[in-house]
């Protein structure tokens, strides 16, 4: 993790100083910006491997930018940690829809920022996209195409196969159905979001009773695939 670079973007100049201590210290190097044009500066010329966004700042606001920086293939790839004062839910679907990986409500310890940093660092990391992948005795192998569930094949179509193997290489993080939209179907396809809840139903149906609740439904965001009850 020390050859990490994070981008810190937050207008208040205590804050940055506060963040860039505790992450120094977890090894991390740090940048800093106190709007989004020395942020989009810094990220052109250094290509940081996460982003810290603040969500209220002068100017453009962090949520633009995270938009910004999403549409931008150069810099799509590149995961975005929200920090905001804005607890309501509907600040933080707003945030994940743009694509932010992770939503930290002020104020946070830097324990708990730098513990939430590594996790989305861990997810952002380069997927085998060859390697099969188990939940306990669901099997998927890309390479074949085929689902195996306790052994046996599974019936299962071509777009719960991609909605599945998306799922199971993203555990444990709710999606919107806007994401999974762009995921699973692509972002220039137009389908309607209810489309999604008719495939996670014959998703959950081919999975049969035994797995289809790893599918599970997040009220007020999405989904998400979690072993964990």
């Amino acid at each position: 993790m020390a050859d990490k670079t994070i981008l810190i973007v937050d207008d208040e100049a205590p804050i940055r100083e506060m963040i860039a201590v505790a992450l120094e210290m977890a090894g991390y190097r740090c940048l800093e910006a106190e709007n989004t044009q020395q942020a989009h500066a810094a990220i052109i010329d250094a290509k940081p491997d996460l982003i810290l966004l603040d969500w209220m700042l002068p100017g453009t606001t962090g949520i633009e930018l995270a938009r910004r920086l999403k549409r931008d293939e150069l810099t799509s790839d590149i995961p975005i940690i929200m920090l905001t004062a804005k607890g309501e839910e509907d600040n933080k679907i707003q945030g994940l829809e743009v694509g932010a990986d992770d939503y930290i409500t002020k104020p946070f310890s830097p324990r708990e920022l730098v513990a939430r940093l590594k996790a989305v660092l861990r997810r952002a990391g380069p997927v085998d996209e060859e390697a099969p992948i188990e939940v306990d005795g669901l099997h998927l192998d890309p390479v074949s195409h085929r689902v195996t569930i306790d052994g046996a094949p599974a019936e299962i179509g071509p777009t719960e196969y991609r909605l599945l193997q998306f799922f199971m290489t993203h555990q444990e993080r709710a999606y919107t159905r806007g994401q999974l939209l762009d995921q699973v179907w692509g972002g220039n396809v137009y389908v309607e979001e209810r489309t999604v809840d008719v495939h996670i139903r014959r998703l959950r149906k081919a999975l049969g009773s035994a797995y289809e609740g790893l599918v599970q439904t997040v009220r007020g965001t999405g989904y998400r695939f979690s072993t964990k009850g």
